[in-house]
């Protein structure tokens, strides 16, 4: 009961007991005072009924207030109940853990959140310490530095690992608070945690992304670069050797344009599967980016080893890669750096395999190549190559030029091929062997391949309005254009915006472009004869035509490579082998075409063998088109 409501008791009775003394001596007095019972009547009812009034009043009053105060008491009373169910059913409901202990640390109630995250129930708690869900991952410092926080600060919170019932081992977000009373005396604990196990996984997904390759699953360049400063530091103080071997897979842009992405990286994965299988352990194998992929090899003092483990890698990539919907073949180019001899960081000796890897495409690929000092200097020439590249683009410094090509039974020029030429404002004109690799390795020759198509679709027109008459213009097109699907749209947009008729237009591509996957260039040189166009396939007895195939390519054209035309008409074997490529031309229905003429009596055996056309210096350099001589 409250005091207010005492208070109340206490007056009532009061009024009551000073109500029966005033009564009591009142009548007393008036006995002693009239003697007429009459007179006591009249005075009694006039005192007696005022004071029986004003005590009713009274006693009305100090009851009213004694209800109203128990009134307001049931209203704080059934306030503090809702305060409790609301505050229990947040405690139970809440997701959070929460476990209460006395004073010593004895559990006295625990939610449903603690039972469902670590898997006791209540019963199995209480009356048991905190001490029960030790991990045993923190050591006596830990837990003494948290209870010398709580007692000083009231409060600690941080990551705790500790162990459900299953005996699993989870972390933890914990806040511990102590809980005093109104004299400031410690009556219990509070400890409110949640399961951070998922954000744990989270961040070490994030974590492995970082540092692997999403689709191969191999390191990636950071964690690669990081594992090989580290080689190298542990190589130096125990004096031995390491090598690097920068991996590059031959045309795979070509299979990314002419397959899709999604082969394209299906290879990709395959490729790094097989890597693994090939370089054994003890090496650190990762995929850097793209279709570049890196060895690096932490006790290899010697070149012969490097040298032994790049061609166990070029030799495993002999085998096709079977995937969900083809079978491809592709090889692989190696450059190789050698620590301490060719490099002191990890930096330099990875820029050092890379211009051993240019120089290895340049050997002819599926080759590996050591690196040399002179190779700094040629990776430093193409990196300025490159961007001046891009600048002569922009900058319309590129030229073609035109090569005629002539009838070898006439003598008379029926066409000419158009080749691309570099104007350099200070350096004059550049070599195509020296940007033309480049423009390869950037991606730039697609580029430059239909700029060189639209300028040479453009000269046949002006040339036709002027009534010079040539059966066509022959135009190269790189493997990596040729690989791209849209090509028949592209050659059908320029001659349509030249209108050049397309009867006047040869497309070259090169054997080894036609069979680095047979039927996507087979759908494409359909497509692109659909047009009207020529096709000739450039450099042949280069590649690895397979003449069942061969039968089945729309072309019009073989060009026999100049190699086997150099040693002509002495040479035996280049005798044989021209010999042989026009024969199979003509059981083919096919004209064919001999490079790189410079003598004449290298004309004279060609015309002996039945050959229709030539070019090379013999007949004319090429030259701009103003420069071509027609009579």
């Amino acid at each position: 009961m409250s005091v207010s409501v005492r208070d109340a008791l206490r007056m009532a009775a009061l009024y009551l007991v000073l109500s029966v003394i005033w009564l009591v001596v009142s009548d007393q007095i008036i006995t002693r005072i009239f003697d007429d019972p009459v007179d006591q009547f009249r005075w009694l009812w006039a005192n007696d009924f005022s004071w029986v009034v004003i005590s009713t009043v009274l006693i009305f009053v100090a009851r009213l207030r004694h209800l109203r105060f128990i009134s307001a008491g049931e209203r704080v009373r059934r306030e503090d109940r809702e305060r409790l169910r609301m505050a229990a059913a947040v405690f139970d409901s809440t997701l959070e853990g929460v476990l209460v202990s006395d004073r010593d640390g004895i559990i006295v109630h625990v939610n449903r959140a603690f039972m469902e995250i670590t898997g006791y129930q209540k019963e199995e708690v209480l009356g048991q310490r905190p001490s029960k869900f030790k991990s045993g991952r923190h050591d006596k410092a830990f837990y003494q530095q948290m209870f010398a926080t709580l007692a000083e600060k009231g409060e600690w919170s941080g990551e705790i690992w500790n162990r459900r019932k299953s005996g699993e081992v989870y972390p933890q977000w914990q806040s511990i608070c102590a809980i005093r009373n109104d004299s400031g005396e410690l009556t219990h604990y509070v400890a409110v945690f949640s399961d951070i196990s998922a954000i744990k996984h989270t961040e070490r997904e994030l974590a492995h992304l970082v540092h692997y390759d999403p689709l191969t699953g191999l390191p990636n360049r950071l964690l690669f670069n990081d594992r090989a400063a580290q080689a190298l530091t542990q190589a130096q103080a125990k004096k031995r050797g390491c090598a690097l071997l920068l991996m590059d897979l031959d045309h795979f842009q070509s299979i990314n344009d002419s397959l899709g992405h999604n082969t394209g990286d299906q290879l990709l994965k395959a490729v790094g599967e097989r890597l693994e299988g090939l370089v054994g352990a003890g090496v650190t194998l990762a995929r850097l980016g793209g279709d570049e992929f890196a060895v690096l090899a932490e006790n290899c003092p010697q070149v012969g080893q490097a040298a032994a483990l790049a061609q166990t890698i070029i030799e495993g990539f002999k085998e096709p890669f079977q995937l969900d919907c083809h079978r491809l073949f592709t090889t692989v180019s190696i450059g190789i750096s050698l620590f301490p001899s060719d490099a002191q960081s990890a930096e330099q000796l990875l820029r050092n395999a890379d211009s051993a890897l240019f120089k290895a495409k340049q050997n002819g690929r599926s080759d590996y190549a050591m690196y040399t000092e002179e190779l700094t200097a040629h990776a430093q020439q193409r990196v300025e190559t490159a961007s001046e590249l891009r600048r002569a683009l922009q900058q319309e410094e590129l030229r073609v030029y035109y090569q005629p090509i002539h009838d070898l039974f006439s003598g008379s020029m029926i066409g000419v091929e158009a080749l691309v030429r570099w104007q350099h404002p200070q350096r004059g004109l550049v070599p195509p062997g020296e940007f033309i690799p480049v423009a390869e390795r950037t991606g730039m020759i697609g580029e430059i391949d239909t700029w060189v198509m639209r300028q040479a679709c453009q000269q046949m027109v002006e040339w036709q309005a002027q009534g010079k008459t040539l059966a066509f213009v022959a135009v190269n097109v790189s493997s990596r254009l040729f690989a791209h699907r849209d090509l028949y749209r592209q050659v059908a947009q320029v001659l349509h915006e030249t209108g050049l008729s397309p009867a006047c237009l040869e497309v070259e591509v090169t054997e080894s472009a036609v069979m680095e996957d047979p039927e996507i260039a087979l759908e494409q040189l359909h497509r692109l004869r659909e047009l009207g166009i020529q096709l000739a396939i450039d450099d042949f007895g280069t590649g690895y035509s397979s003449l069942l195939r061969l039968k089945r390519l729309p072309v019009q054209k073989l060009k026999i490579d100049q190699g086997f035309v150099n040693g002509l008409p002495h040479d035996d074997d280049d005798v044989a082998i021209v010999r042989v490529i026009i024969a199979l031309a003509r059981s083919m229905g096919m004209k064919v075409q001999a490079e790189g003429i410079e003598l004449e009596e290298q004309s004279r055996f060609l015309l002996e063998q039945e050959c229709d056309m030539g070019q090379g210096y013999w007949y004319g350099r090429p030259v701009p088109a103003q420069q071509l001589r027609w009579a």
